[in-house]
């Protein structure tokens, strides 16, 4: 884990997907508990992501994935290219949406709405209900989008209750969400030696095919169901470099230290271009994987021990 100082001695700085009033901030402070460090808002994902690769933050809480929308592709491209990052932790925050608007304002007066893509889309049924026909603009956050209405560029926005606390603004209508939704913020850094494994982890990375053949996909799942490995999450991301050409985004159960990860990542090797290990750290929920029999770090030991043995003639 980073260190809640700056090389200087003075607080560590932390920086999160702003402004202020986001549900990444929550997120981060969640994680932060009481440590004395000073967070720093950044107005996109790709600003965050240069700030840690730059040294200007130790750290950065960014969203990756929320469980009605998806992933955010920002960050997983972010992840996957450019100098190498690590994911030291992760957090998941229940999300609730708001519309705000200035004091004074009523439902009946507004005419506008904005707020950030994700929260439009898990709010669209309230908006055709209750503001049929009301036109929606996007911001780069809800917080932004509250920032933007406190600023009387917009009549209201969809955003976390916080920012309407944090801009002064009244809460029109709350809970205005479809359904119950949850947002997987991680946090990242600069490369470091991985953490020690807590028997409750994950682990990520970004595999690059080789050449594309058919079983390709099937060659690199089989590197982790041979050996009990649970995927949490996996999906496929262009390369940018010419139409068909994807990679893989991929969060498993286990750390590196456990044999069967490890293996795993050596099987992977063999039939992968290029991966990108973005690190083992522990589950947000405390969560242990079920571990299947002949996959334990004990089982390893022993087929290594029998292997050895058959090597120097023992064929027992």
């Amino acid at each position: 884990m980073s260190s809640d100082l700056s090389p200087s001695g003075s607080a560590a700085r932390y920086g999160f997907l702003g402004p202020a009033g986001t549900f990444t901030e929550a997120a981060l402070l969640q994680w932060l508990g009481d440590r004395a460090v000073e967070v720093v808002p950044y107005a996109t994902v790709d600003t965050a992501v240069d700030a840690v690769r730059a040294g200007e933050v130790v750290g950065a809480m960014v969203p990756l994935e929320n469980s009605v929308e998806g992933s955010v592709t920002a960050t997983i491209d972010a992840l996957a290219g450019g100098p190498g990052l690590a994911i030291i932790a992760e957090a998941q925050v229940p999300v609730s949406f708001s519309l705000v608007a200035r004091p004074g304002w009523t439902l009946e007066q507004v005419r506008g709405v904005t707020t950030h893509p994700h929260a439009h889309a898990q709010c669209r049924r309230w908006l055709a209900d209750q503001l049929p026909g009301v036109p929606v603009t996007f911001a780069p956050s809800t917080a932004m989008a509250a920032s933007l209405v406190a600023d009387g560029e917009h009549d209201a926005a969809i955003s976390a209750p916080l920012a309407a606390a944090v801009y002064g603004l009244d809460q029109l209508a709350s809970n205005i969400g479809d359904r119950p939704a949850e947002t997987r913020f991680v946090l990242i850094s600069t490369p470091q030696p991985p953490q020690p494994a807590t028997g409750a982890d994950k682990t990520s990375l970004v595999l690059f095919m080789g050449q594309d053949h058919p079983g390709a996909l099937l060659e690199i799942l089989t590197e982790f169901a041979v050996r009990g490995i649970n995927l949490t999450r996996i999906e496929s991301r262009p390369t940018k470099k010419v139409l068909g050409d994807y990679y893989f985004s991929v969060d498993l159960e286990g750390h590196v230290l456990d044999s069967r990860v490890g293996a795993a990542l050596q099987g992977l090797r063999r039939v992968c271009a290029q991966i990108r290990f973005l690190g083992s750290y522990p589950r947000h929920d405390g969560r242990s994987p079920l571990v299947r029999p002949g996959t334990s770090d004990d089982d390893y030991a022993d087929a290594k021990e029998w292997l050895a043995q058959i090597r120097d003639g023992d064929t027992g």
